[in-house]
């Protein structure tokens, strides 16, 4: 997943917001709680030949899924997020877009539940 997709994804997401942050992380948030990280930014995601080259992501899963995607090669707990329930999925991981893209809406509702019910009707999240 290039960061040209992630951004794509995540910006599908209702009410879902990016900041730029931490030397250049796309850092996707809802109602100001972050959902998923792009670990390569701005600086580093163009190859020689103008492509872009696919970026490492952190995102907040399940307790399930946290004990489950461990065990596919390239999926580690987040370094720093690791006890909040967060797994960084490297750039070469066995593990396709569609599944990136599916775990990050999860992320997406995950963190959208946690918010309270007034924010989540004003974002439009009923």
């Amino acid at each position: 997943m290039t960061l040209d997709e992630f951004n794509d994804c995540c910006g599908g997401f209702t009410a879902a917001t990016k900041v730029v942050q931490w030397g250049g992380s796309h850092v996707w948030k809802i109602g100001g709680k972050i959902f998923a990280i792009s670990e390569l930014g701005d600086g580093g995601n163009k190859v020689g030949d103008g492509t872009t080259k696919p970026v490492a992501i952190a995102f907040k899963c399940s307790d399930m899924s946290y004990r489950l995607l461990p065990d596919i090669e390239g999926i580690i707990p987040a370094p720093y997020l690791a006890r909040a329930k967060w797994v960084r999925v490297e750039a070469d991981a066995e593990f396709s877009d569609e599944d990136r893209q599916a775990y990050m809406a999860q992320a997406h509702k995950i963190i959208s539940t946690k918010l309270t019910k007034k924010l989540q009707k004003e974002l439009g999240l009923n």
